[in-house]
């Protein structure tokens, strides 16, 4: 037998229409911020993800999907979602657009070669937006609020925001030197990943999952403290928007994402969630200035985050969330022979088009068996047609709760349905 890959999962079921739900939350909320939806392609360019992502950072060394295509080009399965956008923004010379800021929301597979544990996949589904355009800390705060939103949306509880600055390039190159020169004693006691990080980017060794229990990493220097006046009012000016808007933020020195192109805000949202441990942390993200730069792109502001939707799905189960899904129908069609198929499918397509939510007999079973399966279904109403109600156009209509009958002229059927469904 066949089975999935390792690391991907099928989706069908109660878990499908839940999905489906948070989704078209997802929609209805970007729609209310005036996010526009952008779709990029499954895979781009090696070099894209390579120059956008960075070299030094776990994602490119050690977890991309990379392959040679037919045409001897190098290509990479996405890892994240932010490097298409920026580079589908370039290409399509939106920094001419006179709407500016240019606001984008994505939602889609990406891919990334690592261990598959609870709430990780190698294929897994990213919501995320990007606004460029504009380096006003009003647009940092907005971003943040939009998961913030979602989640209380969802019904999450304990929805708290970590945020922190790396300032802008004269403070994070200040910062850069301090931790050059602060592990450069202590080289020897860091991993062997942290050892290349130290000479490419040292900030990268804060992020380092198997030293993160180390003193040395818990003692470094803090990016506040290598600030310049424009990225302390800057980020004094996060802040300020974010009470304002009555989110609840705890400043965390030791933050700073895992990703080389951040600069200004980064962030981080979790929500409290008894025994979800670490995996608590639900989105993040943050300012990214020099990005589209990076990408051959005109000096452009930028602004993003991402989540998994796979970790807010189990994060939803964990605190037994109940999402209002449809699971029941609204009306079951049996033909009673193949005499009156053509005559039920024609009320069936009358149906739905009207709104209803309606399904019908398949395989020709008797009667008994016909309402177990609309008892399966959840069906609120059956109409039964056999040769009579078809010769006289009138239905034969039960409601499958209270097990009462009604004889419905066809002209009929909708505004019957309509009074009887509100009731």
């Amino acid at each position: 037998m066949i089975q999935k890959a390792k690391g991907t999962y099928d989706v069908y079921g109660e878990y499908g229409k839940k999905l489906l739900y948070v989704e078209e939350l997802i929609e209805g909320l970007m729609e209310k911020y005036n996010y526009e939806y952008f779709r990029t392609p499954i895979f781009e360019s090696s070099n894209l993800f390579h120059r956008g992502v960075g070299e030094t950072t776990d994602i490119v060394t050690k977890e991309t999907y990379d392959f040679k295509d037919r045409g001897d080009r190098d290509i990479t399965l996405r890892p994240e979602g932010t490097a298409g956008i920026v580079r589908s923004y370039i290409e399509n010379k939106m920094y001419g657009n006179h709407i500016t800021p240019v606001k984008a929301w994505y939602y889609g597979p990406m891919f990334r070669y690592e261990r598959p544990q609870s709430g990780r996949f190698r294929e897994f589904y990213q919501f995320g937006v990007e606004a460029f355009g504009s380096s006003d800390a009003l647009i940092d705060a907005e971003v943040i609020s939009i998961p913030v939103n979602l989640y209380k949306l969802l019904g999450l509880k304990g929805i708290k925001v970590n945020i922190n600055t790396l300032g802008d390039n004269e403070s994070r190159n200040n910062y850069r030197n301090a931790l050059i020169e602060y592990f450069r004693p202590h080289i020897d006691e860091l991993c062997e990943d942290c050892k290349e990080r130290f000479n490419k980017n040292p900030l990268r060794i804060l992020d380092c999952k198997l030293d993160s229990n180390l003193d040395i990493i818990k003692n470094a220097p803090k990016t506040i403290d290598y600030l310049n006046d424009l990225s302390k009012k800057h980020f004094e000016d996060v802040k300020k928007y974010l009470s304002a808007m009555h989110i609840e933020y705890v400043v965390n020195p030791n933050l700073v994402r895992g990703l080389d192109y951040y600069t200004h805000t980064v962030f981080e949202v979790e929500a409290s969630i008894e025994g979800f441990g670490s995996q608590n942390v639900l989105c993040g993200g943050g300012r990214y200035d020099n990005l589209v730069e990076m990408l051959d792109g005109p000096k452009t502001s930028g602004v993003g985050f991402a989540m998994g939707m796979e970790r807010l799905m189990t994060a939803l189960d964990y605190e037994k969330i109940e999402l209002p899904i449809i699971n029941d129908i609204d009306c079951y069609v049996i033909p009673m022979s193949d005499n009156e198929k053509e005559f039920a499918i024609d009320i069936c397509m009358d149906l739905r088009l009207n709104g209803f939510i309606v399904d019908i007999d398949y395989l020709s079973r008797n009667l008994k068996s016909n309402f177990k399966q609309a008892d399966r279904l959840n069906t609120k109403f059956v109409i039964i047609i056999g040769e009579e109600e078809k010769e006289s156009n009138i239905l034969t209509i039960k409601d499958n709760v209270t097990k009462e009958e009604y004889k419905v002229k066809i002209d009929n059927v909708i505004d019957f349905l309509d009074e009887k469904l509100s009731e």
